[in-house]
């Protein structure tokens, strides 16, 4: 791997246009007004001062800038991670403790290394098990936990942290009584304010600041009305100043044991994050996105943030959309963010020492309400009940277990539903179409002519030792409905792959029809299959006759209205020099120089 390749922003800054930098800067000062709340609120959503939100929205989003593929991705504290931080340590520690605080840097460390070595053994595939309705019903569960989660702050009274929204909505409602009358309306005052503002933004199609709006103003309100007395509203106080120091993560050993699991699955939820909305934005903009390098770009930057004081991060949907409605075009709008973050920590602190955590709350509420995806899960209803039900079993899990095992169990329903689709692949009974050598399935294409006694099936998957007892499944059913047959074609144009202990069943299978005087054919028989059956000894069993280029061939000698073939498919596929049982050439064949087996297949 080469430097610039390891180094992304070697291979950009060089070729920088200065007409990029009005975008890059706009873009900069446009996300870093949105950061600097939405962070502090993120580490409130975790069990965290809102100051370590500000800690890690300062070195991640510069150390990405350095080592990431995305032009436009924006870095920083997210809703989800930071809810999976306060239910993994959480079951740790007592929120609000020292001790609290170190497993969340330590966490956040963890999950840098982790994403750094996956990136450094090319392990961005693993993307790939999590699939869209198990993503999408793990998104809009978690997106219920979320918010719900800070009902307390904005209705000012003490709920129990619980994953099961149904359990504490039936609390909430039993402490109505008790809200506090101030810290409610300043929130509720919030939300209406920036689902306002969010209509306003679609009207005008471009981003605004309605979260420092909402800052600004709640905590202008708390100020002239003197809210923030005793018994009063609850703000987030005095927030140091100025900016980290480099400090290692206490690595306990115990800790790390305990944190594992808890890391291993943040890292992949903020990876999954950040490559869905780095993927959109790069097909949108019309460039490519390296996963492997996007985990370790992801990885450096956790890393980085851990030592200076933060918890994880990832690649948020909301900030990323606002950065490329602003007009970024280059990760110098990013590196322009982190600048300004760091200049808030030296000079603005003393601004939010008045600012109410209802607003907060307000603010996260908004943000993760608005990635419930309603539209995925009808769209699943209608074409298909077999996604639409592995969506809503995520869902139900995420609700009912948690954040982490409700991911697990939708990666375990994909894969569950994987194992089921492979062993029970499609296949169609074929047909010919009048006056033509196509076959196609009688199910889509009643019209298509079959022949008496000849029974023509095609199978659409690689034959496995798992879905081969289904391929004997269907044919005795076919055989029961239809009657007895004398031949039986299989079209295995869709066979990709065959396995040894799929090809000696196979055998077995021909054996038992040759015995009850069934001939057995095949037809577009590609070479690497071909090979396999030779190697158990089934082309020498059946004969090489019974192979065919296509199902025109096939049953050309059993249908007396077949179309005139073309002179190229004269004849049965016959395979000059097919190996032995054990794949090798005679030494007949070495010596006279005809083709293999799999050279003359492939035509097939």
């Amino acid at each position: 791997m080469s430097i610039s390749r390891f180094l992304p922003i070697l291979q950009w800054l060089p070729r920088y246009q200065r007409k990029d930098l009005p975008g890059d800067i706009t873009a900069g000062l446009t996300v870093a007004v949105m950061l600097v709340p939405q962070s502090m609120a993120y580490a409130l959503l975790a069990g965290l001062p809102p100051v370590v939100g500000l800690y890690a929205a300062l070195v991640p989003p510069a150390l990405y800038a350095l080592f990431g593929t995305s032009r436009q991705l924006a870095v920083g504290p997210v809703a989800m991670d930071s809810l999976l931080v306060a239910m993994g340590v959480g079951a740790l520690a007592e929120s609000g403790t020292d001790t609290y605080l170190a497993m969340a840097v330590l966490l956040g460390a963890m999950v840098g290394a982790i994403q750094l070595v996956l990136g450094l053994v090319r392990a961005g595939f693993l993307v790939n098990f999590l699939s869209k309705p198990v993503v999408s019903g793990f998104t809009s569960a978690a997106a219920l936990i979320i918010g719900f989660s800070q009902l307390k702050h904005l209705l000012g009274i003490d709920l129990p942290r619980d994953h099961r929204v149904h359990l504490l909505l039936w609390e909430a409602v039993g402490k109505l009584g008790g809200v506090h009358v101030a810290t409610f309306a300043l929130g509720g005052l919030a939300v209406f304010m920036l689902l306002a503002i969010k209509r306003l933004q679609k009207k005008l199609g471009r981003a605004l600041p309605g979260p420092l709006a909402v800052v600004g103003l709640g905590t202008g309100a708390v100020i002239l009305a003197g809210l923030d007395g005793a018994g009063g509203v609850k703000v987030v106080g005095a927030v140091p100043a100025g900016l980290p120091g480099l400090a290692l993560p206490t690595f306990d050993v115990a800790w790390m044991t305990d944190l594992l699991p808890v890391a291993g699955t943040v890292a992949l939820v903020a990876f999954m994050e950040a490559i869905s909305v780095a993927r959109f934005v790069a097909s949108r903009e019309k460039y490519k996105i390296d996963p492997n390098q996007e985990l370790i770009g992801l990885g450096v930057a956790n890393i980085g943030g851990a030592l200076t004081g933060g918890y994880p991060v990832a690649g948020g949907f909301s900030r990323t959309a606002v950065n490329v409605q602003a007009g970024a075009r280059t990760p110098l709008a990013s590196l322009i963010t982190a600048a300004l973050v760091g200049l808030t920590l030296l000079v603005l602190t003393p601004a939010f020492k008045h600012l109410p955590i209802a607003v907060l709350a307000a603010i996260i509420m908004v943000a993760v309400f608005g990635l419930i995806d309603v539209a995925a899960a009808r769209t699943l209803w209608r074409t298909s009940k077999q996604d639409f039900a592995l969506l809503a079993i995520t869902f139900a899990a995420t609700l009912q277990l948690g954040i982490t095992e409700g991911i697990a169990t939708g990666v375990a329903a994909s894969l569950a539903l994987f194992v089921i689709r492979s062993t029970r692949p499609h296949y169609a009974v074929l047909g010919r179409l009048p006056e033509s050598n196509t076959f196609r399935n009688l199910e889509h294409y009643p019209h298509a002519r079959t022949l008496p006694g000849v029974l023509m099936l095609r199978f659409d998957a690689p034959f496995y030792f798992g879905n081969i007892s289904f391929l004997e499944e269907r044919l005795e059913c076919e055989e029961a409905q239809r009657g007895p047959i004398t031949h039986l074609i299989f079209d295995a144009s869709g066979i990709n792959g065959l396995d040894a202990s799929a090809a000696s069943t196979l055998a077995d299978l021909v054996d038992d029809y040759a015995a009850r005087g069934v001939e057995v054919r095949f037809a577009s028989v590609k070479g690497p299959v071909r090979l396999m059956m030779a190697r158990v000894g089934l082309v020498d069993r059946l004969g090489q006759d019974r192979f065919f280029f296509n199902m025109a061939d096939a049953v050309v000698d059993l249908d007396p209205t077949s179309p005139p073939r073309s002179p190229a498919s004269e004849s049965p596929l016959t395979c000059v020099g097919a190996p032995t049982p054990g794949g090798r050439l005679s030494e007949a064949d070495r010596t006279s120089g005809a083709p293999s087996a799999s050279a003359t297949a492939s035509n097939g």
